[in-house]
């Protein structure tokens, strides 16, 4: 999950030393990652809802990356995942699209082309769980293939995708799932010049919220999706492809049951830790999330504005509930959650903050909302051609 490519965000900092746990002075790209390792709390344990999604859309991803081989058929294959995080899914998926490709050369009568395979986050990922699992990668590929598994490079990619990540024009395939409604930084204008936030009590947009909020957050996505789509028309060829699975939203209102209530309920349980004297309320006050669910006329417009891709897909979906050993979807939601926003939440609370205790309430919290009235968070897939 990747962001701002740091220039203009770190020479933006300009408070004192002693005000250094201001929400301003706060580096998104040296503080957020998903949590690390395999323990009970980890991204690699929580992120089932993530994996749903890809694989809800994986004929899509396949599809395309078929569709790209066969009008290029290069002979050595470009591929980055952006937002790669620290879970078994990237490669798990990267081997699936080894195989598509494969089976498209067969078809045509290709030499198999090798592959280049750029795995990117943000520094502060655990690469080296990913790495660990490289030696059953390799061996899984090469099962049914007298031990002749087909020329993969695999690569760590440490950096934002907010700027520019690789050299031009050698890429032929972007993948990315579940990072780009995750912003460069928390919106600025959110804050007053006392670096008072203007949305006091929520971390996101919500009811309460001032009508600024939700410009300031809209205003941020727009900087950043189209310094996205800039960087990445420099590296890929043209002709080349990009799916992109993203958080989004139905309609024009920001406020919904939907991705916005997530956010809502971790406001909720912040308050009862205010409540309860575990934290201050002047730094409840000023927690905002780097996070925006946008509209579909909302992406189709940077789009068209950027100008450098072409929509071939762009699809809305809704993740089917499914628990594990039989706990509450309410238990699940906020095992995810946390393992998203651990990093960012320890970071500004320290250890004064009792996790185990705000995702409990965070998760009874979602079962008792569910009882009422459904929550139906949605899930973009979006197919872009290079022009």
């Amino acid at each position: 999950m990747n962001y701002d490519n740091i220039l203009p965000l770190k020479g933006d900092s300009k408070q004192s030393p002693a005000n250094s746990n201001s929400p301003l002075n706060m580096d998104v790209e040296k503080v957020f990652h998903m949590t690390g390792g395999i323990g009970k709390t980890s991204y690699a344990q929580n992120s089932a809802f993530q994996k749903k999604a890809s694989d809800m859309v994986k004929h899509i991803t396949m599809e395309t990356i078929q569709e790209l081989y066969y009008e290029v058929t290069p002979k050595s294959l470009g591929i980055a995942d952006l937002g790669c995080s620290s879970g078994p899914h990237s490669l798990s998926l990267i081997k699936d699209m080894v195989e598509a490709v494969e089976g498209t050369s067969h078809k045509i009568f290709h030499p198999m082309p090798e592959f280049r395979i750029y795995l990117n986050d943000l520094p502060t990922n655990d690469f080296n769980s990913v790495f660990k699992s490289l030696p059953d990668f390799y061996k899984d590929l090469k099962k049914d293939r007298n031990q002749e598994g087909p020329a993969i490079f695999i690569a760590g990619y440490p950096g934002s995708f907010y700027g520019r990540l690789f050299p031009c024009n050698c890429l032929h395939f972007i993948y990315s799932s579940y990072s780009l409604h995750w912003l460069s930084k928390v919106p600025p204008a959110l804050y007053d010049e006392h670096g008072k936030s203007i949305n006091k009590g929520n971390v996101y947009i919500s009811e309460s919220s001032p009508p600024s909020v939700s410009q300031t957050y809209y205003k941020q996505f727009q900087e950043d999706f189209s310094l996205f789509l800039k960087s990445r028309s420099e590296e890929l060829v043209t002709g080349g492809r990009m799916v992109l699975i993203l958080l989004g939203r139905i309609g024009q209102d920001h406020v919904d049951r939907g991705n916005s209530f997530f956010w809502e309920i971790l406001s909720r349980s912040l308050a009862i830790s205010v409540s309860q004297a575990e934290i201050e309320k002047e730094k409840v006050d000023s927690y905002e999330v780097h996070f925006y669910a946008a509209s579909r006329n909302e992406l189709e417009d940077e789009v068209r504005r950027e100008g450098s891709f072409e929509i071939d897909k762009l699809e809305m979906f809704e993740i089917e509930r499914e628990v594990k050993n039989g706990e509450s979807y309410g238990t699940a939601v906020a095992m995810t959650v946390r393992a998203v926003q651990e990093s960012m939440l320890s970071d500004r609370f320290g250890d004064g903050i009792d996790l185990d205790t705000l995702f409990n309430n965070y998760g009874k919290m979602i079962d008792e909302e569910m009882v009422e009235v459904d929550i139906k968070p949605i899930t973009f897939v979006i197919v872009l051609k290079k022009l």
